[in-house]
Parts: structure tokens; C-alpha cells; sequence
């Protein structure tokens, strides 16, 4: 079916009222959304009333929070203890008196541990004798955790890593 004058008009008519190319063709009928999308081209038709599909939503409202159950859906397996295991080493603190070493005289074999807030003027730096890295003995014991050995595999771990691949 050609491309009438009425047809053309009725074109320009519902493109400009923001309908799809999809949505002209079916009310033409008889062209296709391809057909419809080349003759408003070939026309030079431009900018619309409204869009035809409606802006997606850049905010997305937070979900709710997940309640809480008191009291566990399915019965949970206790692990047993394991024998070898050693104890984590406690978490050693350093008092943070202020550093004696600022960012202009800050050496390369002085500890660069920072102390205190950087956007304050009182920021400053360890500044006592670092050991092997970049921090002092106290500082490094805080930095660096021991690495943890690796948990024996016994019965119940082959088991369970079994029923992985089964």
C-alpha cells in the first residue's frame, strides 16, 4: 500500500501526538514499523509532543529491612571443635600519642603509621625507627596478622567437600 497524502498526514498526525513507530503502523495498517520509521525520516520529521516510552526512574527506593527471626527456620549442624586449632592472636592496641614526624619530614627509615584525622592540622606520623617495612615493631604487630594455618582436613571435611561434585 503506497503512501497516500491522507496517509501522510495521519503520519505527522500520531507522531507528533509521541506514538511509537510500532503503534502508527497498526493504525495505518498495512506498512510495517520499518516502513513507518523511513517515511518519517524521509519526511524530516524531528521531535515529538511527548516520548514514546516514559523515562526510566533514576532513583530506586531502599528495600525494607529483612526481619529478624528469633529462632532459626531449619535446624542448624554445630560444628565440632577442632583440636589443633590455634588460638587467633589478641588484637594489639598502640596508644596513639602524637607522631613526631609530619608529612615534610618524614624520613624513609622512620614509621609512617598515621595518626590521627589527615584533614586536621594536627595529622601527623609515627616517626620512630621502622624495622623491616614501612612501620615500627609495635605498629607492624597491629598491620600484619599472622597467616592462618590451614584447617586439617579430616572424615567429616572430606564428606563435605565430597557432596559438592556429587
Amino acid at each position: 500500500m503506497g503512501w497516500t497524502d491522507e496517509r501522510v498526514e495521519l503520519l505527522k498526525k500520531l507522531w507528533q501526538d509521541g506514538l511509537s513507530a510500532s503503534q502508527i503502523a497498526k493504525q495505518l495498517g498495512g506498512v510495517t514499523r520499518n516502513a513507518v520509521i523511513g517515511k518519517v525520516h524521509r519526511l524530516g520529521l524531528s521531535g515529538r509532543a511527548t516520548p514514546s516510552k516514559p523515562a526510566r526512574t533514576v532513583f530506586k527506593a531502599p528495600r525494607p529491612a529483612r526481619p529478624v527471626s528469633a529462632a532459626p527456620s531449619a535446624p542448624r549442624r554445630i560444628a565440632e571443635p577442632v583440636a589443633h586449632a590455634p588460638h587467633p592472636a589478641p588484637v594489639r592496641y598502640v596508644d596513639e600519642t602524637p607522631g613526631t614526624a609530619t608529612v615534610l619530614t618524614l624520613g624513609a627509615h622512620m614509621c609512617k603509621w598515621p595518626i590521627g584525622d589527615p584533614s586536621l592540622d594536627n595529622f601527623t606520623f609515627c616517626g620512630r625507627r621502622a624495622g623491616d617495612g614501612p612501620y615500627c615493631h609495635e605498629h607492624s604487630q597491629v598491620a600484619y596478622q599472622p597467616a592462618q594455618s590451614k584447617k586439617r582436613s579430616g572424615p567429616n571435611e572430606l564428606a563435605r567437600s565430597l557432596r559438592r561434585y556429587i
